[in-house]
């Protein structure tokens, strides 16, 4: 890792801790709740465009959102690895994007879904389930959402040759 990676990776952490919390202010229960839709996730899908610092950038940034918001030793351990696996994988399968984005969104689910039931009951429509199942069912939902479908829009959108050209000028390295 150079400078702008490092540099890089600084942003995509501070990205996520702010949208996090501007996002934790206006919708309050849903960035932390049962149903755990975090807009900010869709930074995940940019591991397909950027790279390890988008790993990294989030898996800190959300280390710090946790730690902040701290519901518990589970959440602030696991959450970043949740994100660090999720955009991990994006980046492993960044050559078949969308599908990347859908496979990334799966450990989000099944890790923080995984742990979250110990703090908050599952949504009521999902009351046919296990406790432990509707709450991994449940955030894999919101995940699906948040970095299958904003990601992948935002992914997309960030990948035209007038916005790829620029950043490659600035000297970052850009996969495609």
């Amino acid at each position: 890792m150079d400078n702008r990676d490092i540099s890089l990776t600084a942003i995509i952490a501070s990205l996520y801790f702010v949208i996090n919390t501007l996002q934790t202010i206006i919708g309050g229960p849903i960035t932390y709740g049962p149903i755990q839709f975090r807009v900010v996730d869709c930074l995940l899908a940019l591991a397909a465009l950027l790279g390890w610092p988008v790993v990294f950038g989030v898996t800190i940034g959300t280390f710090l959102a946790n730690a902040y918001y701290f519901l518990g030793p589970l959440d602030v351990a696991f959450g970043p690895i949740a994100n660090f696996v999720a955009a991990g994988l994006i980046l492993l399968l960044r050559n078949r994007r969308w599908s990347a984005c859908m496979v990334g969104a799966l450990p989000v689910g099944i890790i923080v879904g995984g742990y979250l039931w110990t703090f908050f009951p599952p949504p009521e429509i999902l009351g046919f389930l296990p406790v432990w199942a509707a709450m991994i069912a449940s955030v894999t939902i919101s995940s699906l959402i948040s970095v299958g479908v904003v990601g992948y829009s935002l992914l997309v959108a960030l990948s035209k040759p007038y916005i790829i050209e620029p950043l490659k000028s600035l000297g970052l390295r850009v996969l495609e």
